[in-house]
């Protein structure tokens, strides 16, 4: 992010665990949910009802929400997909 000049409005330390409650606060905020695991994208759409398939997908094996995450407007994008993030966050 740093070579594209995009910098972060708030970090949120590992240490502070994000669980379930926090992720359908985001989803509920959202107009759309992307979430990367490894080479997959899923994309959903936020809104007032969030389903469990969503939450699910947001959270890791922990329960706790996947890193890392980033809130770019009213979009939400959990985990980690470097092509992802270019279609996204470089528009």
């Amino acid at each position: 992010m740093d070579a594209q000049k995009i910098t972060a409005k708030d970090v949120i330390p590992a240490s502070r665990k994000l669980g379930r409650d926090d992720a359908v606060a985001l989803a509920s905020a959202a107009q759309k949910i992307t979430v990367a695991k490894g080479k997959k994208i899923l994309s959903f759409d936020g809104g007032r009802k969030v389903s469990r398939e969503v939450l699910d997908n947001m959270l890791g094996p922990t329960g706790n929400l996947r890193a890392p995450t980033i809130v770019a407007g009213k979009q939400v994008i959990v985990g980690y997909n470097e092509g992802c993030y270019r279609e996204i966050l470089l528009k």
